[in-house]
């Protein structure tokens, strides 16, 4: 007698979206009707009463960063479909990502600091002209190197991490708005993000579709047009007054005001963990879910995961609010302290789906927390002629961490394919 064996495909319950989205939808656009009822009034988003011009120049940036995060979030969403369908096996990404963090310590480490030496036009401008080239090769090319495109986007994941933040926060000096508009700004970036990355998935599903053969390089085409536009809103659109910094000046004021200040110390060692815990969440996120081959349908937990970091990032200005009692470094304390209970939970191979996407959702809403508090954090310690050599610089020990650790599962990989031809 035969015996069936039903399988299904595990999918997250269809009221966690909407929750997530009304849940979103009111932090947001609530909050200038609180911010109005508060006894002293502080800026609200959306609300152009304090300064057209301020409003004007946040809603360019944002839209800047929104196209930059697309071009960035390519390969993030699209990537391991692609090196599927290549027939790359598991060796071969691991050394690819071995490769790219290699590149991220060794070369994206001293982009900020350069940044703030030739300016960050010239850097943004690079970040184009990288995805650029890459987009352009991979389209060409017909076995195009592994390596080469993992190096590439490296380095451009690198230069987006502090180059877009730092721009913004000098022209906002430039420009003269308050200095508490500036917080603002930076929830509104990382909600911007969030929103670009689960719009990015829908159009690479609508444009590759069933005909994977036919459409598999449609992601690359797409990488250069939006190349060519940032590349061109940046060159067009961006008066950036020449700043350039002698190289010895620069050296005595990153002795001066970073490396004698303990607090920017701190600040970067905080920074450097919530980079190393979300690289290798993305890492393992799907080979968790997926482990004892249950199937999972990871393409609706994604925006899941994406939608609790907007949400997160919209509680930051309820929690920074002047009736508010919270400091920056309460929500930056309280959100490590959660995201590192939720973790060590998983960490015990808890196997339960559902729970284990609530624990991805609560460590990603954490997330979008943590992020605006540490850059609100920047803002009040770091000087801004120096920001983008302490945010590359900062971010080595994760680099080297995550290297150390990729370099370790290359080796066991290695040993079983020789062991096991």
């Amino acid at each position: 007698m035969a015996v069936i064996i039903e399988s299904s495909v595990w999918e997250p319950n269809p009221y966690l979206f909407v929750f997530i989205f009304l849940s979103c939808f009111f932090s947001i656009f609530l909050l200038p009707y609180a911010s109005k009822n508060g006894s002293t009034r502080a800026p609200a988003p959306f609300d152009h009463g304090f300064s057209s011009s301020f409003s004007s120049f946040q809603w360019k940036f944002l839209l800047l960063y929104s196209l930059a995060s697309v071009m960035e979030g390519l390969w993030s969403v699209y990537g391991e479909f692609e090196l599927t369908y290549r027939g790359v096996n598991r060796e071969e990404i691991v050394s690819s990502l071995c490769v790219g963090y290699a590149a991220s310590l060794f070369v994206g480490t001293f982009l900020g600091v350069l940044s703030d030496l030739i300016g960050q036009k010239e850097v943004c401008v690079m970040f184009c002209i990288i995805h650029l080239v890459t987009a352009i090769w991979k389209r060409i090319s017909v076995h195009p190197s592994l390596f080469v495109a993992s190096i590439g986007l490296s380095l451009a994941t690198s230069i987006f991490s502090f180059s877009f933040e730092t721009w913004m926060v000098l022209q906002h000096e430039k420009q003269g708005h308050r200095q508490d508009m500036l917080s603002d700004t930076f929830w509104l970036m990382t909600v911007f993000e969030s929103v670009s990355l689960i719009g990015n998935q829908m159009l690479l599903n609508s444009l590759v579709g069933d005909n994977v053969k036919r459409n598999m390089f449609s992601p690359s085409t797409v990488a250069v047009f939006l190349a060519l536009i940032c590349a061109t809103f940046i060159i067009k659109g961006w008066t950036e007054v020449s700043q350039r910094i002698e190289l010895e000046d620069y050296r005595t004021s990153f002795s001066a005001y970073i490396f004698s200040d303990k607090r920017i110390w701190l600040l970067a060692w905080a920074q450097a963990s919530i980079h190393f815990s979300v690289a290798f969440f993305w890492i393992l996120w799907a080979p968790t879910l997926v482990a004892d081959g249950r199937e999972v349908h990871l393409g609706l937990v994604y925006p899941c995961l994406l939608g609790s970091r907007i949400l997160g990032s919209s509680l930051f200005p309820w929690l920074m609010g002047r009736t508010s009692s919270f400091r920056t470094e309460d929500c930056l304390l309280y959100g490590f302290v959660v995201s590192g209970l939720v973790m060590s939970i998983v960490a015990f191979d808890y196997q339960e789906l559902g729970v284990l996407v609530m624990l991805f959702s609560l460590f990603h809403g954490c997330v979008g927390l943590i992020l605006p508090s540490l850059a609100r954090l920047r803002t009040m310690y770091v000087p801004s002629k120096l920001r983008g050599g302490m945010i590359s610089l900062s971010l080595a020990p994760a680099n080297a961490a995550i290297l150390f650790f990729l370099l370790q599962a290359y080796r066991k990989f290695s040993g079983n394919s020789i062991c096991c031809p």
